[in-house]
């Protein structure tokens, strides 16, 4: 594996990336496809090879010096076309390496009967971390305020588990999703009923609501900052006081979205930021391991 590194030489061996995209996309509605594939080009065979084959995907790790990453998976039937179907196939395909891949998967607040039996089954199928969409399933992340009562059985559920809850926060830009839902100060209702529960805020509220999201950061201990989606070179400007919380913030590139075609430009273009070699490898390395401990 080609490591990277920091600038005193020091190998970077244990870079998690928590947010890419393996899902089941054949289950994706047309017009949804359709723009996925815009933005993949060239890439949309590799992508499919990808999806199919678990060793496809540890080979690109290998090449780009990435030890784990974060199978984003979720339901959106209405809006996406994810079934329930994509957790299974996100347990099944970790099973490949449970070491370096780290399964997501999600329960859906508005159709589901059991919400915590749901909750249940997905850690009984080895799930690492509970998703919530609030653009692609309809309702914001606070919906429970609000009557939507299964959305806090949820969180209350992950909760007592120990799972983990990523909500993402941001726009969308695939046909149907409602970018009202993702500001992340709807987060701050979630981080103050569930005190206990381990909150992961998805792509830093961007590209509109980067002020809400450092506040939530800074407020909530038990919150912390994924970078995906967010162009490396921008995270400064985005985020000028992030070496403040640099212990909360996670790698993730949101691969392979539009506009993130590789895994190890994204890491490079990071490494080159002036920030502190401590920060780098905290957000690299050792922040994730905090979140998900791995036997090796």
């Amino acid at each position: 594996m080609n490591h990277p590194q920091l600038a005193t030489g020091q190998g970077l061996t244990r870079i998690t990336d928590v947010h890419i995209h393996v899902q089941p996309w054949r289950e994706l509605k047309p017009h949804v496809l359709e723009v996925m594939w815009r933005g993949l080009g060239q890439e949309r065979d590799r992508m499919i090879q990808v999806m199919d084959d678990p060793r496809a995907l540890l080979e690109i790790m290998d090449r780009a010096g990435v030890w784990r990453v974060g199978l984003v998976n979720y339901p959106s039937p209405d809006i996406m076309g994810f079934t329930d179907a994509t957790n299974t196939f996100a347990a099944k395909y970790a099973q490949a390496d449970p070491v370096r891949l780290l399964p997501y998967g999600g329960v859906h607040a508005r159709f589901t009967r059991d919400p915590a039996g749901d909750v249940d089954r997905l850690v009984d199928l080895g799930i690492r971390l509970l998703k919530v969409h609030p653009p692609h399933q309809g309702f914001p992340a606070n919906a429970y305020t609000n009557g939507l009562e299964s959305l806090g059985q949820i969180y209350r559920r992950c909760e007592e588990r120990g799972l983990p809850v990523m909500i993402h926060t941001g726009t969308s830009i695939f046909p149907g999703a409602r970018s009202k839902y993702g500001n992340p100060m709807e987060l701050d209702d979630v981080a103050i009923d569930f005190p206990d529960l381990q909150i992961v805020m998805a792509h830093g509220g961007r590209p509109l609501y980067m002020n809400e999201a450092f506040f939530i950061l800074r407020r909530h201990r038990k919150v912390w900052l994924d970078l995906s989606g967010i162009p490396p070179v921008r995270l400064l400007e985005y985020f000028p006081r992030l070496p403040e919380l640099a212990d909360r913030v996670l790698w993730g590139t949101d691969w392979p979205s539009p506009g993130v075609r590789d895994l190890r430009a994204n890491i490079d273009q990071f490494l080159a930021l002036p920030l502190s070699d401590p920060h780098k490898k905290a957000i690299l390395e050792t922040n994730a391991l905090a979140l998900f401990p791995s036997p090796r």
